[in-house]
């Protein structure tokens, strides 16, 4: 823009008064200010843009062009302040979320249902993605909130919701052939054998969730035959139903194959130690939508 917004408007109500005293008192400044911001934009474009006398100003040609122009820029202005108004009156915004896609199913969707019930005019946005793509989408502002495992870095708030186990589930006779295999007395005396001629079914490398178990295992010692790593949490536990392996799954999320028997516990000596879930956001600045939101969880 070739001059400031501040000259055109000091223009635009000059010539909506047709006196500079009237402008003055209209705009809350000096007539001398008044007369200097007008110079300069005449001076900028190298002609005049008011005829000038003793009863007040006129617009020239060039004037009444600029005039033109900066009524409809300024009545645009006006518009968007109005329906920015109306907006957040209405209870107006957005929300964007990342998570993964086993934590929306599971857990999100529930707690979206209502807010969107609740708050029909806030647009939200969801970003289906592992958790470490969130926080580092969080971290660079690309994102207002993430639903996470509890991160081991700091510089984001965490607010936990959930406390979640992660567990190994396989198929009834899969578990059999295994102890057959390793000609256990049991499944829980031979775990680190069995573990060792079982096909494991973990998440990618690049999923918290994995990352967590595969500090398990190290620290366990415990290796396998095999492994199948698949992106979501919901094959996992596809795979495992159809004997494939031992997946390792949040227990939440299997409790209805658990009872029904589909699926079984895998038994191990040590469990791995349960861990948080929650919301994470940088802290720096909570939008109203941002604020109805979290809510829900107090």
């Amino acid at each position: 823009m070739k001059n400031q917004l501040n000259q055109y408007y000091i223009f635009y109500v000059t010539a909506k008064c047709g006196n500079i005293s009237r402008a003055a008192k209209h705009l809350y400044i000096s007539q001398p200010a008044v007369s200097k911001a007008i110079s300069r934009l005449e001076e900028s474009f190298h002609t005049p843009l008011f005829f000038r006398s003793s009863r007040g100003v006129a617009l020239t040609e060039e004037g009444e062009l600029l005039y033109r122009q900066l009524e409809t820029a300024f009545h645009a202005i006006r518009t968007g302040e109005e329906q920015l108004v109306e907006k957040e009156a209405a209870g107006g915004g957005q929300l964007s979320i990342g998570v993964s896609t086993t934590l929306c199913k599971y857990v999100l969707l529930p707690y979206l249902k209502e807010f969107i019930r609740e708050n029909p005019h806030i647009r939200v946005s969801i970003f289906c993605q592992s958790s470490n793509e969130t926080i580092e989408a969080l971290e660079k502002g690309r994102l207002d909130i993430g639903l996470t495992g509890e991160p081991g870095r700091t510089g984001l708030l965490f607010r936990p919701i959930k406390t979640i186990s992660d567990v190994f589930v396989t198929t009834e006779d899969y578990l059999k052939l295994l102890v057959k295999r390793t000609q256990a007395e049991d499944e829980l005396s031979a775990e680190r054998e069995l573990f060792s001629k079982a096909t494991l079914l973990l998440l990618h490398k690049g999923n918290m969730s994995r990352q967590y178990v595969d500090k398990y295992l190290l620290l366990r010692d415990i290796s396998f035959e095999q492994q199948l790593e698949v992106t979501t949490m919901d094959l996992l536990i596809d795979f495992a139903k159809i004997g494939m392996g031992i997946a390792c799954v949040i227990r939440d999320f299997v409790e209805k194959e658990l009872e029904e028997g589909s699926l079984v516990l895998f038994p191990v000596k040590e469990p791995i130690p349960s861990r948080r879930i929650g919301f994470l956001c940088t802290g720096k600045q909570t939008t109203p939508p941002m604020q109805k939101f979290l809510r829900l969880f107090d």
